[in-house]
């Protein structure tokens, strides 16, 4: 008995690191022809032992110098509060505290990823963002709800936005610039993204918030925790706050035209169902989000 339990749990942790854990350690890094080192699913945590692993060390040579990026972890000035609120910096994961190994780099809490330093990412540690999943139900001409009829459930469409970098649809979200909240950083990227405030001037950037303020104060949280991310390293991860704003009538944005901006090449409402194929581990964000609303998928 003891060894059934223990070989379903072993099984479990397996499907659970596929699920988390899959898109950070395939193939090459994200822009960059640096190959990671293979890490099997069964050799992904750390507790096991893996001794043929050497991983190659990588960080962006375009984080040098940016005033939002770390230093260097052997930096003389560079002093972090790990696992803790530092100054105005989050350093804290949404799982358990991380390990700081004895050369004083944190470690990826879900395990390898073939690749040591930070990539793209500013911070050593956890990199926190918020992903808005802003959705409506998909209504025909006459403004009736549409129906899938093999599920007989109402169809729900969101707004996503296809990206710069990997030319992949995602959720129009984005890291949390320090000491600001999620629910401003939430707003701010949806805007940034799908709505292109960067290129409009104040007085309807401020219309535009005025028309969405409703919409914004009624999220739900989706997801909190960790993102399998292409840009993961042993050493940097991201990890994120997905609330769903459910716009019920389609009458906040059924009159505010979605224009791309920001590290958006292009936006759109679509169509929500099991065949999505989204950035990192956003398709499972939606589909959680499908379920809440008791939504075709």
């Amino acid at each position: 008995m003891i060894e059934l339990k223990s070989s379903l749990f072993y099984f479990m942790r397996m499907i659970i690191i596929r699920m988390i854990h899959y898109k950070c350690r395939q193939g090459f890094y994200p822009s960059s022809n640096v190959k990671r080192f293979e890490v099997p699913e069964n050799k992904v945590a750390w507790n096991i032992e893996y001794p043929e692993y050497k991983p190659i060390e990588y960080t962006a040579p375009s984080l040098k110098g940016k005033p939002w990026a770390d230093l260097e972890i052997d930096d003389i000035s560079f002093q972090p509060k790990w696992n803790a609120v530092d100054g105005n910096i989050n350093r804290r994961s949404f799982k358990n505290d991380y390990v700081i190994n004895e050369d004083g780099y944190p470690l990826n809490p879900i395990g390898r990823t073939g690749i040591i330093g930070r990539g793209l990412l500013g911070r050593w540690g956890p990199n926190h963002a918020a992903d808005p999943i802003v959705t409506r139900w998909k209504q025909d001409i006459t403004g009736i709800t549409e129906i899938n009829k093999d599920t007989n459930k109402p169809i729900l469409e969101f707004v996503a936005i296809q990206r710069q970098d990997s030319g992949e649809w995602a959720i129009p979200g984005g890291m949390v610039d320090p000491g600001e909240t999620v629910s401003r950083t939430l707003k701010r990227e949806f805007m940034e993204e799908a709505m292109n405030s960067l290129k409009r001037d104040r007085a309807e950037n401020e219309e535009l918030e005025k028309s969405m303020r409703k919409l914004f104060e009624q999220g739900e949280e989706i997801y909190k925790g960790y993102v399998d991310d292409p840009r993961n390293t042993d050493n940097a991860w991201m990890e994120t706050v997905a609330l769903n704003f459910h716009d019920h009538g389609n009458n906040v944005l059924g009159n505010i035209k979605l224009v791309a901006g920001d590290d958006a090449l292009n936006v759109r409402w679509m169509d929500i169902d099991r065949n999505l194929n989204l950035y990192a581990n956003h398709s499972e964000f939606i589909r959680k989000t499908a379920e809440k609303r008791n939504a075709h998928w």
